[in-house]
């Protein structure tokens, strides 16, 4: 049954019988379209750029999953310091509910890389290579022929070619260059996980961009779903001022009834990535890209209404007129991330550059030596989160007592983990508890690092 409020109950890119529409939207020509395009080179060059950029040496930014080492604006971070990454992701996701509580999916529409390598890349391309989206659908529709046969060979052999060069910029992310160049040029055989992973992603990638297309954003992304429980109606969105376009009907002389300054064009629902109608409200679908905004203004002054049908607002002020103010709930978000920030960045300022950690070696009694002193049996690990290689020396701080070290090598290796054992000795004195509290200095060249905590076992008496 066809109601007004029809679309609802369906997806723009899927017909009655359940088969998927092919979306070929007109290219977008506009001030924002424009910037869009400005704002997509900047990410693009820094994109490429990051995994060749190294402070003192090291890279900017190198997530190394496989040895758990992750270096950020050249300081290496490892598992012990999961707290920060765990910190951060939680800042990072307040931040992104805050942003679209007052300015909606605007992040998905500009900054996103769905958004940025389909219409800023690969879309391009096609428009290039196939023409018009008129041009497009005809091309689809023809049939096969020589000239179809080449178009389409030549965008799906640039589309592979491109999905090789994201790809593989992607993985220098997660993998060293050197590393990463030897997967390549290596035989298969030699490190055939890697080859495996480096083409799957390459053909998912090439999938994606050449099939999938926008159900990435309307199907599969989780953000788009999570926008319909975050806006309200103050948040700023692309929007249709119902009030001034309503009702919508195309420019007649032979017109008896008033109309609204929509002239039902349709061209603000050809070039939406997305295929949906703006003018039927925020939709999930709706990725704010503000191609529909520039496609209307250019109606807009053909016709000579004033420009905006079309903006950024919030459904309260194209309804009620009223202008945007801050909500308790967005108070709030914002008082929440404000200090976990803080809390995040004397986190990173506190860290330490070695952190050691010791504990008694499990199901090794103490032994009374013959010269009435108690030893316990200790293993230590020590993690070098510097590029720089540490002489560790370890002292007993608290009670009186000495150290022996097992082995004579105590050197830790750059942005490393060295583990070794040692003996701690304490004088056998009349004690109340068998579990005695000690404290460890950790030195490296004479200098205090870090104090460790720990328990020393000996008998009552």
């Amino acid at each position: 049954m066809n109601t007004e409020n029809s679309f609802r109950d369906s997806v723009a890119t899927i017909d009655q019988s359940g088969k998927r529409i092919l979306l070929h939207p007109k290219q977008p020509k506009g001030k924002f379209y424009k910037a869009r395009t400005i704002v997509s080179i900047v990410w693009l060059l820094t994109f490429f750029a990051i995994p060749f950029v190294k402070i003192g040496g090291y890279p900017l930014l190198l997530l190394d999953v496989s040895h758990r080492k992750f270096i950020i604006l050249g300081q290496v971070f490892w598992p012990q310091d999961f707290y920060l990454f765990a910190l951060f992701t939680i800042s990072l996701i307040l931040f992104l509910i805050l942003f679209t509580v007052v300015y909606g999916r605007i992040f998905c529409g500009w900054v996103c890389p769905q958004t940025i390598f389909m219409e800023m890349v690969f879309r391009k391309i096609e428009y290039w290579i196939e023409g018009t989206a008129a041009q497009q659908k005809a091309l689809n529709n023809a049939p096969l022929s020589a000239s179809k046969v080449s178009k389409k060979f030549f965008k799906h052999l640039i589309f592979l070619g491109l999905s090789i060069i994201f790809v593989h910029v992607f993985l220098l992310y997660f993998i060293e260059p050197a590393r990463l160049w030897e997967i390549v040029t290596n035989p298969p055989t030699e490190n055939l996980q890697g080859f495996l992973f480096a083409n799957g992603t390459t053909l998912l990638f090439y999938g994606v961009y050449a099939r999938f297309r926008e159900q990435m954003c309307t199907l599969v992304c989780p953000y788009g779903r999570l926008q319909g429980v975050l806006l309200d109606e103050r948040s700023i969105v692309v929007s249709y001022d119902f009030k001034r376009g309503e009702p919508k009907g195309k420019i007649s002389k032979k017109q008896t009834v008033p109309l609204g300054d929509c002239v039902d064009c349709y061209q603000c629902v050809r070039v939406c990535p997305t295929g949906i109608d703006i003018r039927n409200g925020t939709q999930l679908e709706c990725v704010n890209c503000t191609a529909c905004i520039d496609a209307c203004d250019a109606v807009m002054k053909k016709v000579n209404r004033p420009l905006g049908l079309i903006r950024f607002a919030s459904h309260q002020e194209i309804d009620k007129k009223e202008k945007f103010r801050f909500t308790p709930r967005m108070l709030g978000y914002t008082a929440v991330l404000t200090i976990l920030i803080v809390v995040l960045g004397l986190s990173i300022t506190n860290r330490t550059s070695v952190e050691t950690s010791i504990l008694r070696v499990p199901g090794v009694l103490y032994r009374v030596l013959n010269d009435g002193q108690v030893n316990n049996l200790y293993n230590y690990k020590i993690v070098n989160k510097t590029h720089d290689q540490l002489k560790i020396t370890l002292k007993l701080k608290s009670p009186q007592g000495s150290i022996q070290m097992i082995g004579v090598n105590q050197v830790v290796k750059p942005e490393s983990l060295t583990e070794g054992t040692f003996f701690i000795k304490i004088p056998l004195i009349k004690r109340t508890s068998n579990k005695i509290p000690i404290e460890i200095e950790i030195y490296s060249e004479g200098t205090l690092i870090e104090v460790v905590k720990t328990n020393f076992i000996g008998p009552e008496q």
